[in-house]
């Protein structure tokens, strides 16, 4: 309840009922207690107000690089500009590398970020990779390989050219649970110069042209219950 509401993730808000500060009509609450919509929910004394935020509300961001979002040290100016009613704390759910961007999901709902977080380690993301120079054939088959360097390996659908100008040229590469590190990784472990990283898809979402670098706007419920059954469906599928 405590993480849905955005008071903190799961695990702050376990730590802080370890510690006694969390208080369900005056007794001190155990973990996995179950509350009723009359319990009063205290921390720290205070009074939770609990129908203060709606749940579910996720919000697609476009996200210029170098900014942070929903970190949970940092308040972000991007964060900062969202409905003050949704939430007072959101996390960003497979957030990319800073010095990346594009495509950023923000929530204010802890338990849904932790499952959308679990379902992003199976859905499929598209990403737009700006090298220096043109990949050669044995490189772009590297990359297709999905090798990281911690062993595991990447389900990676296509690595595709995409254009460019100059010396800068693009590609997009499809591939299952890749973050944005681990795309940057692909490329860099095949010698490639990239300069920079941006997710263009998470799962069934893709990142509208009319969303400037810097703005957002909320799902709508049919689009937020595609992605937790994508989330769902990719997950049993891999089992």
């Amino acid at each position: 309840m405590l993480a849905q509401l955005g008071l903190a993730s799961r695990r702050e808000a376990e730590a802080w009922i370890r510690a006694g500060r969390v208080t369900v009509n005056g007794t001190p609450a155990t973990l996995g207690l179950r509350v009723r919509p009359d319990d009063q929910v205290r921390l720290d004394g205070r009074p939770v107000r609990r129908h203060a935020v709606p749940q579910r509300r996720i919000f697609m961001c476009h996200r210029s690089p170098g900014t942070t979002l929903g970190q949970p040290q940092e308040e972000s100016a991007m964060a900062s500009r969202l409905p003050s009613r949704a939430g007072r704390r959101f996390v960003a759910v497979s957030p990319m590398p800073r010095i990346d961007g594009g495509l950023e999901l923000l929530t204010s709902d802890g338990e849904l970020a932790l499952k959308l977080q679990r379902a992003a380690h199976h859905l499929p993301s598209e990403f737009s990779v700006r090298l220096r120079g043109e990949l050669t054939d044995a490189q772009r088959q590297g990359v297709m390989g999905g090798v990281l360097d911690r062993g595991e390996e990447l389900s990676v659908a296509s690595c595709e050219a995409a254009g460019g100008a100059g010396a800068n040229r693009w590609y997009t590469l499809i591939a299952r649970g890749g973050s944005g590190k681990d795309v940057r990784q692909l490329f860099e472990r095949q010698g490639a110069l990239v300069s920079r990283v941006l997710r263009i898809r998470f799962g069934p979402l893709g990142l509208p042209r009319h969303i400037a670098r810097g703005q957002f706007r909320e799902l709508t419920p049919e689009q937020t219950d595609a992605l937790i059954d994508a989330g769902a469906g990719s997950q049993s599928s891999s089992r």
